[in-house]
């Protein structure tokens, strides 16, 4: 047994014995130095005087633990995990060996394992570098896009979030708006003041939220894109989606700046709403792009004029979608049943495809090939015998209506037969929903004919 097999440790309670046998240093002291007691410091002293320093190792170092698990709990906890759990980890996967095996193996134990097979990486292996990107070189060329869910108005408004265009080549922001919710709605309007006011980029460069990108493979209806990419694919935008938010840090980084900058002047001016915040937006991007943008590398811009009519662009920027029109030249929207009115052009549409329209600011229109159809509007959850016309086909202007109605209608609790002051026989309860001449006849005390 030579010096170097011993830990620092034991090799420091040698000197310390050593200084005790020579009578330079008590047993008190050396207790003290070695951190034990005085009783400990006395056994170790025995053990050194019988056997040299090699008395004070360890006398478990090179001997098997009495806790180690068996080699075939090894093997058969690694077969399972290859061939059932390689894609869990360490601790999912000793859960489900206890629980469907009866494989009691720590969650540690089985990491080690799993990590000498190479069925496990930790987190610093699995770390990925990710090369800045260069930025693009002409104004107009990519443009980055994201929504930024915030306490915008910290305690002084509810949370919403910030709707984010940012050019990549200039860091200039070209598009702010303050939305309640991150939705398609949303960025179509972000996207009608963007291309107003710079026209029509080369392409965007987003994440793979639903708004942006169908997730299935095998998505029915439609030319598997979503709404937002088929208004792109009609003003000829190209969108790009990118598989980690590290690859759009330009937008990431500038949302953080935001949530910082902008936070704190939204305080300083007292605004608390979306539409004072939206309006107050305009300068602030002004005074954020003299500040922060930069010169791009060359100096074209790739922004192509905006070839569309006010009317045409509401058509591309609405939430469009097919329906099939019954014999009674009906059809399904929202829950709602779209009765069209009949005329010489609806009358030839059962059994046909007509198309919807839903538009940012509430309208909403059925047209068939171009042309807008009158219609009527019956409510499903409504207990009514009748609907009316919507002229101005603002359908959700008239939803609103209806639902202001029906609160303004409330049902009248009927009184008990104490209350009442006496019995109402069985024959003459009424069975079913109480019409509302009933409930109107109830208030003013007297009863239909």
């Amino acid at each position: 047994m030579g010096w170097v097999e011993m830990s620092e440790r034991e090799l420091r309670r040698a000197e310390v014995l050593s200084a005790v046998k020579a009578g330079r240093l008590t047993m008190t002291a050396a207790a003290e130095v070695m951190g034990v007691t005085r009783r400990q410091a006395h056994r170790l002293a025995l053990r050194f005087a019988d056997d040299g320093a090699a008395g004070l190792r360890h006398h478990g170092r090179g001997r098997p633990s009495n806790r180690l698990l068996g080699p075939h709990l090894r093997e058969l906890a690694i077969a399972h995990v290859s061939e059932r759990y390689r894609d869990f980890g360490p601790t999912f996967a000793s859960q489900m060996l206890l629980e469907r095996h009866g494989l009691s193996v720590s969650r540690e134990t089985l990491r080690k394992w799993m990590s000498e097979e190479g069925l496990w990486l930790s987190r610093k292996q699995r770390r990925q570098f990710h090369q800045p990107r260069i930025r693009r070189d002409h104004f107009g060329e990519l443009v980055q896009i994201d929504g930024s869910e915030h306490h915008w108005f910290e305690d002084r408004g509810p949370r919403c979030t910030l709707i984010v265009f940012i050019d990549d080549a200039t860091g200039c922001l070209v598009g702010l708006r303050f939305v309640p919710s991150e939705s398609a709605f949303a960025y179509f309007e972000t996207l009608r003041d963007y291309l107003t006011s710079h026209g029509r980029p080369l392409a965007f460069y987003s994440d793979k939220h639903s708004i942006f990108r169908v997730s299935k493979t095998q998505a029915q209806g439609g030319q598997a894109m979503t709404q937002f990419g088929r208004a792109l694919s009609e003003l000829s935008i190209e969108i790009l989606c990118a598989n980690s938010s590290q690859a759009k840090g330009r937008v990431e980084r500038v949302n953080r700046t935001l949530q910082d900058r902008l936070v704190k002047e939204l305080r300083l001016e007292a605004i608390a709403t979306i539409d004072q915040a939206n309006a107050y937006l305009p300068a602030f991007m002004a005074r954020f792009n003299e500040r922060f943008a930069t010169a791009p590398a060359r100096p074209e811009n790739r922004h192509r004029p905006l070839e569309h009519t006010v009317r045409q662009l509401d058509t591309v920027l609405a939430w469009r979608e097919q329906r099939y029109v019954t014999q009674q030249l009906a059809l399904s929207y929202d829950s709602k049943r779209i009765i069209l009115e009949e005329t010489p052009v609806t009358a030839g549409l059962a059994g046909k495809y007509v198309e919807t329209y839903e538009f940012p600011d509430g309208r909403f229109e059925v047209r068939w090939k171009g042309l807008a159809l009158p219609y009527r509007v019956f409510d499903k959850k409504q207990r009514v015998t009748h609907t009316a016309i919507v002229e101005n086909k603002r359908l959700s202007e008239a939803l609103a209506w209806v639902k202001a109605r029906q609160d303004e209608i409330r049902p009248v609790r009927t009184k008990t037969n104490s209350e009442a002051g006496g019995y109402i026989p069985r024959s003459g309860r009424r069975r079913g929903p109480i019409s509302f001449v009933d409930r109107h006849a109830a208030a003013k005390g007297s009863r239909p004919v």
